[in-house]
């Protein structure tokens, strides 16, 4: 068993009614869902937020949480104009990427290609290359 401190929260119940009043003071003070105010209100840092998620009794309950703050982003992506901090905010939070897609063309000459294992020694050996 891991030494340490002990853990803030031993109830799952405990830490959903913290994380249901950080949501409603969002709402009553019009202030946007964020990682780390979830974190401020559960007095824990982020580190120990992942800890907690990894645990099967309070994962549920992280996930859904965090998953209530990335759809408030999602939604103010839709709806305001401007985007840049809460694209930021899913890349780093959410694991949201950009997707690029890249064509080539032309062709590939290999003035190599069609001889020999032995022509191409005889090549480096003649040093003609």
């Amino acid at each position: 068993m891991k030494a340490g401190r002990p853990k803030k929260y031993t109830e799952v119940e405990i830490m959903q009614q913290k994380i249901e009043m950080y949501f409603k003071e969002c709402e009553k003070k019009n202030e946007p869902y964020t990682v780390t105010g979830l974190c401020l209100a559960l007095d824990i840092c982020r580190d120990t937020l992942a800890e907690y998620a990894k645990n099967s009794e309070f994962s549920d309950t992280i996930k859904k949480a965090k998953l209530k703050v990335e759809n408030y982003l999602e939604k103010h992506l839709i709806t305001d104009s401007s985007t840049t901090g809460i694209i930021f905010n899913l890349k780093n939070n959410f694991g949201w990427t950009d997707k690029q897609q890249l064509e080539h063309s032309g062709n590939i000459n290999n003035p190599f290609e069609g001889l020999s294992t032995e022509e191409l020694r005889q090549l480096i050996n003649d040093d003609k290359y």
